[in-house]
């Protein structure tokens, strides 16, 4: 009899145990997903498309589709500046505390023909600013037309190469590349792409995004 009750207490020890290791794992199954969040422009912000049919919305369903427990905010704006983008930041990373940012600025400031100079220490506050705050950056190019000025345009894309060696932070280097000759993927603007391109846009970003996503 006292045997058959020293194995009671042995199972009841036993599982509650487990029980107590199930609930303190901070890797149980209800582990909340990790954020990964886009901060761009039109050409991330749908404009001109059909809701879900942008590189975005295509990127959210891929990630899926390749069980990537990730949740993405898009914080995309039209006619954002990287003036925006970076005055913008602090409450986004604050708010929605990503452990991804992609960020997809500067295409407006070339329109603009805002200088280089003020664009790339933009772009440098935000990388700061979001490696500050723990998460990892992908930076996304953008090339101007030549008809900007030459000096310009080669000044304007080779900006974005220099952040990523400097700031050691991931890079796609030109989102409209196949897309951007080609004025039947555009528009009537002939400045945002149609929802056609998107899928190489994204096609641009994912081999650059991958190796960041599966970073522990």
């Amino acid at each position: 009899m006292v045997e058959g009750l020293l194995g009671l207490v042995g199972r009841f020890i036993t599982v509650l145990c487990a029980t107590l290791l199930l609930w303190g794992s901070p890797a149980s199954a209800y582990s909340a997903p990790k954020t990964l969040l886009v901060v761009g422009d039109s050409l991330s912000a749908e404009y001109g498309l059909a809701r879900g049919t942008g590189w975005v919305a295509l990127l959210e369903r891929k990630l899926q589709a390749q069980k990537f427990d990730m949740r993405i905010v898009n914080a995309s704006v039209s006619g954002e500046t990287s003036s925006g983008g970076r005055t913008r930041m602090p409450a986004l990373l604050s708010r929605h505390k990503p452990d991804i940012v992609v960020i997809e600025l500067g295409a407006n400031d070339a329109l603009r023909g805002l200088p280089v100079a003020a664009t790339d220490g933009n772009l440098r506050a935000m990388v700061k600013a979001v490696r500050a705050a723990g998460a990892r950056v992908l930076l996304v190019g953008i090339r101007i037309p030549p008809n900007y000025g030459r000096d310009y345009s080669e000044k304007f894309f080779a900006m974005y190469g220099a952040i990523s060696r400097d700031e050691q932070v991931g890079l796609a280097p030109f989102m409209l590349d196949g897309v951007a000759e080609k004025m039947d993927m555009f528009q009537p603007d002939r400045i945002h792409p149609l929802a056609s391109a998107h899928p190489i846009i994204l096609n641009n970003i994912w081999p650059h995004l991958l190796p960041i996503l599966r970073l522990k």
